[in-house]
């Protein structure tokens, strides 16, 4: 047990020291203009959503990140959303933001490029990236109430800013 428990401690200062970066990257937007990250990453922290226009978790995530983008985009925070979908339903990309009425950019990662170099695979995946490119939190599907643990965490991470 002993051994167990200091495994996972060195697993987490190993990690701990090796935190994720988000290397820049430039993806095509819904107008197919190409958008790089260091273009539209917030000043102070930005909150990376991936999703899929077939996924409801997904569907239920967006509303609730317009509010989140509304309330945080002059304190330094932005949202960027990265659509995942594949060559054969992207053309519903565009008609879909506009629906949900999307207030922060989106991008389309067609092929997964962002979305396997950040090791994603669930949707939606939002994750949280501090001023120095750091991935700080990860969060994982989405379920009533989600909204406030996600805004709790923005708080704490501008408060160490």
């Amino acid at each position: 047990m002993k051994r167990i428990t200091g495994l996972l401690v060195l697993n987490f200062i190993f990690y701990a020291l090796n935190a994720q970066t988000v290397n820049n990257f430039q993806l095509k937007d819904i107008n197919n203009s190409s958008r790089s990250f260091t273009e539209l990453k917030g000043e102070k922290l930005t909150l990376i959503d991936f999703w899929a226009t077939w996924c409801k978790p997904c569907n239920k995530a967006i509303p609730e990140l317009n509010k989140i983008y509304q309330q945080y985009i002059e304190k330094g925070v932005q949202i960027i959303g990265i659509n995942c979908d594949g060559p054969r339903s992207i053309s519903k990309v565009a008609p879909f933001t506009k629906s949900l009425q999307i207030k922060y950019p989106v991008l389309l990662d067609i092929n997964s490029e962002v979305m396997n170099n950040l090791n994603i695979s669930a949707f939606p995946t939002l994750i949280i990236v501090n001023s120095r490119g750091k991935i700080v939190w990860i969060h994982e599907g989405y379920a009533e109430g989600d909204n406030l643990r996600i805004t709790a965490e923005i708080d704490k991470y501008l408060s160490t800013n």
